[in-house]
């Protein structure tokens, strides 16, 4: 089984996937919040955008290959690479 939880900031994508990977004694991956770029972005948000969203999906891609290798059978993800690809 494989679930990705999607959501805006706030919405308790977070909380939903702890409560679930409980229940269902599964693997959780969860989205990086260490981006080097998020404070550059909330002081000029039209200089730093990019760089920002380049970040996440580089950490989005290696956690889908981490969660490839891994093996589990039952995952429950906190955000994808699919969810920025409008941006």
């Amino acid at each position: 089984m494989y679930i990705a939880i999607a959501g805006n900031i706030g919405s308790g994508k977070t909380s939903l996937t702890e409560i679930l990977t409980e229940h269902y004694k599964a693997t959780a991956y969860f989205e990086d919040s260490n981006n080097p770029y998020i404070g550059d972005f909330y002081e000029d948000m039209n200089r730093w955008s990019f760089n920002l969203q380049v970040h996440f999906l580089a950490s989005r891609i290696r956690q889908t290959m981490d969660m490839l290798a891994d093996g589990s059978e039952d995952i429950f993800q906190d955000r994808t690479i699919y969810e920025d690809a409008h941006i």
